[in-house]
């Protein structure tokens, strides 16, 4: 399947989190260990919405980031994307004007944004709302999360849920379950890891009604990934696995966000991929083929494919 960077592609809006991670510079030593770190740009959501412009898609993103130094250099990448940055907001985490260390994250910027500074016109006029689970954790950025996913729903848009679990950022494993089920029938289509699947249902991942405990029957398409195995994929007419990639592994930071974004424009410019299986699988084989590449680098957004190194792999997979 090819996916010109030139044609005019639908808009997905990713809502959520744009961070800073901070790596140590060197691999394979502890946080301890290391002695100086990069800043690294991430956000599952902003990391879906760079890898759709990356791949001639049209995207926005909705979030709320810190009115600071770090702040605006993430509105700047997202910028340098071609990411629709409109619906952005704006906080000062600073009491006063006097330099002090960051925040790690009670709060964060992200978790602040309200109901009231969401633009649901931009949602509303999307073909796909795409959210992780961190936005779930906290007031009053859930009650954000919840407003504008009912919106997108109430206008048709199709909702991609893909929950991206981080124990740590939740009071407890049982919080973080029971929030990210929360919202779980409401979704069109769901991306879990395998190691997500474990997490949720208690069951081995590798067993088909393990998995089949998380189908809902609003999904039109449930989707596990296997890391460099590739995924499996459910919907209500077939299912089946789709293989992955073999590359010389560096950073899988991103990749699971690269692997959505391909799969999203696919999705956005052609929906009949939730009935014809032949056209499921060959956007998911250019879903595995991105979120490879994006493992041979460090980093998330500046390790995302293009189209064309996307294609590259495929083809040479063939040879």
């Amino acid at each position: 399947m090819t996916i010109s960077a030139t044609s005019p592609s639908p808009s997905i809006v990713a809502f959520g989190e744009m961070l800073i991670d901070f790596v140590p510079d060197v691999a394979g030593v502890s946080l301890a260990e290391s002695t100086a770190f990069l800043k690294a740009p991430g956000g599952a959501p902003a990391n879906v919405a760079c890898a759709i412009t990356k791949l001639g898609g049209n995207s926005a993103f909705i979030g709320k980031l810190g009115d600071d130094d770090f702040g605006h250099m993430l509105v700047d990448i997202l910028g340098k994307n071609e990411v629709n940055t409109t619906a952005l907001a704006f906080v000062t985490l600073k009491k006063n004007g006097e330099r002090e260390f960051m925040f790690y994250r009670n709060p964060s910027a992200d978790m602040l944004l309200k109901e009231s500074e969401l633009n649901i016109g931009l949602i509303k006029r999307a073909k796909i709302f795409h959210y992780g689970s961190i936005s779930l954790i906290s007031e009053p950025c859930r009650s954000a999360h919840i407003a504008a996913m009912k919106a997108a729903k109430e206008a048709g848009i199709l909702l991609s849920y893909d929950p991206n679990v981080r124990l740590p950022l939740w009071p407890s494993a049982d919080a973080a379950r029971d929030g990210i089920k929360s919202i779980w029938d409401q979704a069109d289509f769901i991306k879990v890891s395998d190691e997500e699947v474990q997490f949720l249902t208690h069951g081995d991942p590798g067993k088909e009604d393990v998995v089949l405990s998380l189908w809902h029957d609003n999904l039109k398409l449930l989707l596990v990934t296997d890391g460099e195995k590739g995924c499996r994929y459910f919907t209500k007419s077939f299912k089946g696995k789709e293989a992955g990639f073999s590359v010389n592994t560096v950073d899988t930071t991103g990749a699971g966000d690269a692997f959505v974004g391909a799969l999203l424009v696919s999705m956005a410019n052609d929906t009949v991929i939730f009935h014809d299986e032949g056209k499921l699988r060959e956007a998911l084989t250019f879903a595995n083929a991105c979120g490879a590449i994006c493992t041979t680098k460090k980093g998330a957004i500046p390790a995302l494919p293009s189209t064309y190194q996307a294609h590259e792999l495929i083809d040479k997979s063939k040879a």
